[in-house]
């Protein structure tokens, strides 16, 4: 059993995680960073849930990029091949669900 309190959850380096659970090949991480990624496509399906701060999604759909600002609550599902970058707007929390060794 596990208790996380996500709110003081911080990381020595933007993207830094903490490993929650691993059920079947699809990971449970918590995320704190204050830099945005990189540009990628996972191999499977994901989930980012902001716990906290803002994170501003840039992705790709049918060639065109778009983005949405996500806040605390918001979801963002990326299906198999959605490209995309997640650019916090200062410091976040972010859960993500994915399978294991994504990107």
């Amino acid at each position: 059993m596990k208790i996380i309190r996500s709110k003081t959850f911080t990381g020595e380096r933007a993207w830094a995680a903490l490993d929650i659970a691993n059920m079947n090949g699809i990971t449970t991480r918590l995320h704190w960073t204050d830099q945005p990624y990189k540009w990628h496509t996972n191999d499977g399906q994901e989930v980012f849930v902001v716990l906290d701060g803002q994170v501003r999604m840039h992705y790709r759909e049918n060639g065109l990029e778009q983005s949405v600002l996500l806040e605390v609550g918001d979801i963002f599902y990326a299906d198999v091949g959605t490209e995309h970058v997640a650019h916090p707007q200062g410091a976040a929390r972010v859960l993500v669900v994915e399978t294991a060794g994504s990107v």
